[in-house]
């Protein structure tokens, strides 16, 4: 009966997708590579060959080249509003909607809109679009993606705030990689073709020092990577028997910071294997809606958000048995994997807590399951 659900909800997703539009996305390491240069430069070609294409959002930075490679494009106007006594522009989705081109260039996908939108988020709108039939060409640089915020916290010291989810990058039917070596940025940056004068030596300090542009590039490159391994999965390899189907599971706490990294962590996999993964919340008697305190159901309730903007599906249960519920839960879910930090056992009752943990060990290896610790 499962299977045959499966397979009719796979035929709908089939029938739906072919009505959908097409969704290219460019990725780049850094700011100043070229995406938004790229995207004008492929509208010129589409034009030529006779495609209806708009262009329903440019961010120029006023870059020279980025501005020439404009002229001759159809641009939609965009949408003016008031904001907090200031006149502001956006993406005007609707007019795009109404004159529905063949194909719509819109750059900037983590952008968050102004408050008021109909959506929260650009890339939410983009989805909305490829709803509609259009066919869209989108850019956003590596450091925006959801599951390497703390990659790129690492590389670069910043936590970058606009972020756009793991499966946006899933439902792309092309990810392209704009790659230049460290010395190729650096000389754009430093003859201006990226920043204003005044904000060239700002960003050599900073965010475009080599060590830094070296990593973000390798993650870059290895995003790309991922998503082409997994079309290839997709469209030239067929299913075989015996191959384990991966599902991953992460484990989490009400924890200010701790399960971030851990839900991640699991996305990421899932992401790799192109499978799903699950968020597992045990809470405890101590943890019940009576006595947590709202600063803990705060975080809780984001780590759900995150779980759920990652793609996973949070599973909630009751019980004081933390391990057991674990093991059930991976028997129910058929899980593969599972992903949790780092146990901490206290005194006292320090040899009961590792007793059980031993056994829960057990547990996980008589049903073949991997166990990521995570620092």
């Amino acid at each position: 009966m499962e299977d045959r659900e499966e397979s009719v909800q796979h035929f709908l997703d089939l029938i739906k997708r072919s009505r959908r539009g097409k969704f290219k996305i460019y990725i780049g390491m850094i700011a100043g590579v070229g995406k938004s240069y790229r995207m004008l430069q492929e509208a010129h070609e589409m034009l030529e060959n006779g495609v209806d294409v708009q262009i329903g959002y440019i961010e120029t930075h006023g870059r020279a080249g980025t501005v020439a490679m404009l002229e001759g494009l159809p641009v939609i106007s965009r949408k003016k509003i008031f904001y907090k006594g200031k006149e502001v522009e956006e993406m005007d989705l609707d007019a795009i909607l109404q004159l529905h081109p063949e194909l719509v260039i819109v750059d900037e996908l983590a952008h968050t809109n102004i408050e008021g939108s109909r959506n929260e988020k650009r890339w939410q709108d983009v989805m909305e679009l490829l709803d509609a039939g259009i066919n869209v060409i989108s850019a956003v640089n590596i450091q925006h993606i959801e599951s390497l915020n703390e990659d790129v916290k690492g590389i670069a010291g910043i936590e970058v705030k606009e972020r756009i989810p793991d499966k946006v990058l899933q439902d792309a039917d092309e990810v392209v990689n704009i790659d230049l070596t460290a010395e190729e940025l650096i000389n754009r940056l430093k003859a201006g073709k990226i920043y204003r004068p005044e904000k060239i030596q700002l960003a050599l300090n900073n965010f475009f020092k080599t060590e830094n542009i070296l990593q973000l590039r390798e993650l870059a490159l290895k995003e790309v990577a991922f998503r082409v391994e997994k079309k290839v999965e997709n469209e030239i390899v067929t299913g075989e028997k015996g191959i384990r189907h991966e599902k991953f599971l992460a484990c989490i706490s009400s924890n200010e910071r701790t399960p971030r990294h851990i839900i991640r962590k699991a996305a990421r996999l899932a992401s790799r294997y192109n499978t799903v993964f699950f968020a597992l919340y045990v809470q405890t008697p101590a943890e019940s809606t009576e006595r947590i305190p709202l600063a803990t159901q705060r975080h809780l309730l984001n780590h759900f958000k995150l779980v759920t903007e990652l793609g996973g599906e949070v599973i909630q249960v009751s019980s004081s048995d933390i391990m057991g519920e674990i093991i059930k839960t991976c028997r129910q879910r058929g899980i593969t994997t599972v992903c949790m930090g780092h146990p901490t056992f206290k005194m006292p009752g320090a040899l009961f807590s590792l007793s059980k943990y031993r056994k829960f060990l057990n547990s996980l290896a008589e049903i073949d399951i991997d166990l990521i610790i995570l620092a």
